[in-house]
């Protein structure tokens, strides 16, 4: 396993965060995605699997021969780039100070949000994305070196542009959403584990499950589960999407009305997880 790689990549990006100075891989991989879908598209599986072979190909063309430099440093700050706890927790916490920025963070309608509302919806998008782009980059960095890294990231960003139920991408999107479906399994259910763990609520573990499953997506409903549950408090509901309320179940059974206290609860889980990830990596690193 890549613990060296791992360990540097993580305490990179918690000091630096996203390099401004260069053009983000995950930018990179969604010019490659529109340049494929302008020339390409048509609303099929078929072309959808084509797709995402086409992405896969140009990332183990790209990374593969990176991989091979045998240096750690140089790997693990290239590695770096595609975690992004430091703008996760930026991003929250911005929300604090100024809420109409939680449109810049999910996708529902946020126009007419409350200020519970809007605390709710940075502690779930804080919750999801510590799986998507925490737990699940290390994990596949630990397990793959940096091509596992990146073909998760690219999997990742392709379930992020064409992976939606609508019109445009119902066909095309569908590999895209199922592959990101399976890479994230795991991870979910690990960030789900964390955050019990982490926050000291034990007992919880069971409903976590619970709620966890009756999420629409097989993944996100568990670290989000894990959040309310550790918080003492109720994600989920009807949410409105395009101007359409969708119904949505609760997760968790505690208040309704959150605060922002709430939030900054939420994100303590950041300098425990931290330290939990520096430790447990460095005595990889050591054994």
């Amino acid at each position: 396993m890549f613990f060296d790689i791992a360990l540097i990549a993580y305490i990179t990006d918690r000091i630096f965060g996203e390099f401004k100075f260069i053009r983000h891989p995950v930018v990179l991989m969604g010019d490659l995605i529109t340049a494929f879908e302008k020339r390409f598209y048509h609303d099929s599986i078929v072309r959808g699997f084509w797709l995402v072979f086409w992405l896969l190909a140009c990332v183990l063309a790209l990374v593969y021969p990176v991989s091979l430099i045998n240096n750690p440093w140089v790997l693990g700050v290239i590695a770096s780039t595609g975690i992004a706890g430091k703008m996760l927790y930026g991003s929250v916490r911005n929300v604090l100070n100024d809420p109409q920025s939680i449109r810049f963070l999910v996708s529902r309608d946020t126009e007419n949000l409350s200020p519970p509302e809007i605390n709710k919806a940075a502690i779930e998008t804080y919750a999801e994305n510590l799986s998507d782009g925490v737990i699940a980059p290390l994990f596949y960095l630990l397990i793959g070196g940096l091509v596992g890294l990146f073909v998760y990231k690219a999997i990742n960003t392709l379930d992020s542009m064409v992976g939606y139920r609508n019109e445009r991408y119902e066909k095309f999107g569908k590999v895209s959403a199922r592959l990101d479906d399976v890479v994230n399994y795991i991870p979910s259910r690990i960030t789900a584990v964390l955050i019990v763990i982490l926050f000291g609520k034990f007992t919880s573990l069971k409903k976590v499950w619970q709620y966890g499953a009756q999420h629409e997506s097989p993944n996100a409903g568990y670290p989000i589960s894990a959040m309310a549950l550790s918080l003492d408090v109720s994600l989920g509901g009807p949410t409105s999407y395009f101007g359409k309320m969708k119904e949505k179940p609760y997760f968790g059974d505690g208040k309704q009305e959150i605060s922002a206290v709430d939030v900054q609860r939420a994100l303590t889980l950041q300098w425990k997880l931290d330290t939990l990830m520096i430790i447990v990596l460095a005595a990889g690193v050591m054994a």
